[in-house]
Order: C-alpha cells, then structure tokens, then sequence
C-alpha cells in the first residue's frame, strides 16, 4: 500500500513538472520547452526544459512568435518594434487580428492551388493509386508566392498577416488537392463496380 501512495505521488509530481513549463514559439513554427529566465527588447535567456541544469541559451526576439508561459499567459512578439507585445492589451489583440485578418483574407483571395488540384484529379481519373504521388506532393509543398493573390502588399509584409495568409493557403490548397483526389478514387470506383455488375 505504502508502494501505491509513493508511486502515485510520484506520478503526480512528475505531471505538475510536465505542465509547469514555458513555450517559446519560434517564426519557423519551432516550439522550444523551457524555462524563460529574461526577456529584453532584442533578445530572451532560457534554459531548456529538460536540461534546467544546463546552459542558459538566447533567441533573438526577431526569431519569436511567441511565449506561453507556465502560468497561462502569453507574450506576443511584434516584429516592427521587436518587443513583447504584452505591454499593452491594444497590440496583443492587433497582432492576433493580423493573423486572423490573413487567415480570412486567403480564404477569400488564394486560389492558385487550382494546378495542383487538376494535376491531381487528371493523374488520378487515370489511376487512383498513381494519383497518390501528386497528390501528396502538392498538399505536402506550401503555395508559391506568385499564386498567393494576396490583396495587399503592405499588408503581406506584416509578418502575422504573412504567418495567418500563408499558413491557410496551404491549407485551403491540401484540401482542394485531397478532395480532387478523393473525387477521382469515387470515379474509379463507381467505374469498376459499374463495369462488373454489367458482365
């Protein structure tokens, strides 16, 4: 009995460890667990999460997104002033309208994913199986910037509009692809079995 009660607070030890822990997300989608030990306008000290005896480490500010600390909190990091935009509740929410802004703004505007989409749906009429390598291939590769039709420019520059725009561009784009795909494997299908009840 004296075994179980150990090991269970042992195990709940080790779980408030797990989740007692900063996040530092990097430009590159990059999530480093750590524990962040100062943040000033150029540059944050951290020591990794599973080495806190290790060295303290350093990211320029330029390179984060963002950092999720223990407590629930965020810091979002505004590439313009190269500063954690937490000072202020008004930038933090600008910054994440920017993102969003991207996101619905791709939504209504990217549509050069229709290449990949029909390459994906003529390879795979002819052979579903075949059809499988574009298909992966072009959900896989994200949307070059001459097919990004984005609205603005001055915007695009913004590097959370540029994240939010992007990031559901290649998404809108995969599912286009996948669905193409899944369109051919249907005509395939409704093909055989057409073919072999008629024998």
């Amino acid at each position: 009995m004296k075994k179980i009660i150990i090991s269970l607070l042992l195990s709940l030890f080790t779980l408030s460890i797990c989740f007692s822990q900063d996040t530092i997300t990097l430009k590159t989608s990059e999530d480093i667990k750590a524990k962040v030990l100062e943040v000033s306008p150029t540059e944050i000290k951290y020591k990794r999460f599973d080495n806190l005896e290790g060295p303290v480490h350093i990211v320029l500010v330029a390179d984060v997104l963002m950092i999720r600390y223990e407590n629930g909190t965020k810091g979002i990091f505004n590439v313009e002033k190269a500063e954690p935009s937490t000072t202020t509740a008004e930038t933090t929410v600008s910054t994440e309208n920017l993102f969003y802004k991207g996101q619905n703004d791709a939504v209504r505007y990217y549509n050069g994913y229709k290449g990949a989409g029909t390459g994906t749906l003529v390879v795979s009429l002819l052979s579903p199986i075949a059809g499988l390598i574009p298909a992966i291939l072009c959900s896989a590769s994200a949307p070059k910037e001459r097919n990004l039709n984005y609205p603005d420019a001055q915007l695009m520059s913004k590097d959370e509009y540029y994240t939010g725009y992007k990031f559901k561009a290649k998404k809108i784009k995969q599912g286009k692809v996948w669905t193409n795909w899944g369109i051919a494997l249907g005509v395939n299908v409704f093909l055989i079995l057409a073919l072999s009840s008629g024998q």
